[in-house]
Parts: structure tokens; C-alpha cells; sequence
């Protein structure tokens, strides 16, 4: 039966070559040289009891921030110095503190943070005019007294410096008042009909029907969330795109779409990774074979 998956349709055989590697992402990536990667897209397991395939998701707290920060400082020696991580961490109503604390680790170890996006997947807007409230998105729904629906997550971008530019206006949006295209011109950005997003970015999950066959997966991010991370990171020739924790693979979905030189994943649950793999008409390599360094 047909799978469909959001990487339906990108296949490795075009601009991006595409590595998908079995394995622990640490030994994986010290495989790989020393600023060799442009930037790397990816959220790890949160430690929130998540019910994946072959990982634990209930490690003692402390034991679960040391191993962010190990994986973090193997991220940190594979990214060149105007590299960066765009990492992707979720809570729940009764942890909240979680992504905080991951950002806090990683700020106090290995990098510093730059900015910080809010990843909306469901929305309410009052309309003035109508007086109607209109909502947009998914969610999932939260049965309790005490605690709101959680309908964000947060997207940490880290660099080395805190100084590496990005391309503000490649995930920039039309000015709805034109007039503000002149009025802005001492931003610079008056050369097109484009003004910055903000870190407010409105990405809903696609509407599925069957959460085996089309996420099979308890924890992904959508393709356009990546994509959106690359665009702002700013593309070039030979950019170089790392997700150390693939899943199904909508990172590489991500890289494909936009064209980048090379992708690599790693991931240590082989059922995931067939799921990538198929979806991108390529296979998934045992991280014992040699592993080639980023050309």
C-alpha cells in the first residue's frame, strides 16, 4: 500500500546528494572532518516519555543534558565558523521548563544563541469585523483542568559567535501597506516587496488521516520548517546540510526541495530510516562502512 509521507516526490537523483546513515550520531559525526558542515537542522528526542522505536525517551534529567551537550559539542567541531544549528525542542504542560533548560546547557558549553523562532502549529485570530474567531492549524488537544492546549515549539538558533549573518528576507513576507516599502528603505530591505518575518513562524502540520501510514513517526517536524531554517541560514553552492537525528527523513525532504550540494542524516531506529530512504529512492548505510567527508 502506498505510503504517503511528506518526501513523496524528491528524490536523491537530483541536485542534493543524499547520505543516510544507521548509527549513533556522535560516533557518526566524528567520522565526519572538522568544518565541514554549513549548518545542521534537527530536533532531538525531548526526554518526554515519547514512545519511539528503538530510544528510551526517559533519561534521569541530568543525564539527559550531558548528552545534549555531547552531541551538541560533536555538532559544534563538524560546523564551520559561520555555521549554525537551528534546533528544534518541544515541551509539555506539566515540564515546561525543558527547551529552557537544553538552551541554557547548550549556552553555557558550547554555543551562543542568536535568535529564537516560535514554531506555531495552531492558531485563533479574532476578526475585528465579523467579531468571529477564526483557527488555523493542528494541535493536540490537552484534557485537563490546570493546563492550556500546547500549540507551539521552539526553534533555538545557535552559532559560534552570535554574529553570523542570515538572510532575513529570504523567508520575508510582502509589506501589507506598500507605502512602507519607501518608508523602510534605510533598512535596506526596500529593493523588493519583502519585509522580515519575525521569529513568529505560523507552520501547521498537513491535515492526515491515518497517523501510521502518513507520520509514522510520534515526533516530526514538517519539510517547510527545515526548508525555512535553510533559506534564513542563506543558500550558496556548496552548502552542506546535517540532521543527526533524521527520523523519517523530512529534513533531507527539506535540502532536496531547496537543491543544497550534500545531506546527511543520521539515525539510530533502521524502521525510520527505511521510511527516508524509500521516500528518497536512495538506501541507508551502515555507519561501519566508510564514510566519505563532505565535499
Amino acid at each position: 500500500m502506498k505510503q504517503l509521507f511528506e518526501s513523496d516526490g524528491c528524490v536523491s537523483a537530483g541536485k542534493t546528494k543524499l547520505e543516510i546513515y544507521l548509527g549513533d550520531c556522535v560516533e557518526g559525526m566524528a567520522r565526519l572532518r572538522s568544518k565541514s558542515v554549513d549548518l545542521v537542522v534537527t530536533s532531538p528526542p525531548y526526554n518526554l516519555g515519547i514512545k519511539y522505536s528503538a530510544y528510551k525517551d526517559d533519561r534521569a534529567r541530568e543525564a539527559y543534558l550531558e548528552w545534549c551537550v555531547s552531541w551538541g559539542e560533536a555538532i559544534k567541531r563538524v560546523l564551520k565558523d559561520d555555521g549554525a544549528l537551528f534546533l528544534n525542542v518541544g515541551a509539555c504542560p506539566s515540564n515546561p521548563m525543558l527547551p529552557h533548560e537544553i538552551a541554557k546547557a547548550f549556552s553555557d558549553h558550547v554555543f551562543r544563541l542568536q535568535n529564537t523562532i516560535h514554531w506555531i502549529k495552531s492558531i485563533t485570530i479574532d476578526d475585528e469585523e465579523s467579531e468571529e474567531s477564526i483557527s488555523r492549524g493542528h494541535f493536540k488537544p490537552i484534557s485537563s483542568p490546570r493546563f492550556l492546549n500546547d500549540c507551539h515549539e521552539y526553534v533555538f538558533h545557535f552559532t559560534k559567535t552570535g554574529k553570523t549573518p542570515i538572510d532575513r528576507l529570504a523567508v520575508g513576507v510582502p509589506y501589507a501597506d506598500k507605502s512602507n516599502i519607501a518608508r523602510w528603505a534605510h533598512t535596506r530591505e526596500e529593493s523588493r516587496d519583502r519585509r522580515c518575518r519575525g521569529n513568529t513562524w505560523f507552520i501547521p502540520y498537513k491535515t492526515i488521516r491515518s497517523r501510521d501510514m502518513e507520520r509514522p513517526h510520534p515526533a516530526t517536524f514538517p519539510a517547510k520548517l527545515a526548508e525555512y531554517c535553510i533559506l534564513l541560514h542563506g543558500r550558496h553552492a556548496g552548502l552542506v546540510v546535517l540532521d543527526p537525528f533524521l527520523g523519517i527523513g523530512n529534513a533531507a525532504t527539506a535540502a532536496c526541495r531547496l537543491g543544497v550540494k550534500q545531506f546527511i542524516g543520521f539515525d539510530i531506529d533502521p524502521e525510520y530510516l527505511e521510511v527516508a530512504a524509500a521516500a528518497h529512492k536512495t538506501r541507508v548505510i551502515p555507519l561501519n562502512e566508510i564514510i566519505g567527508s563532505p565535499r
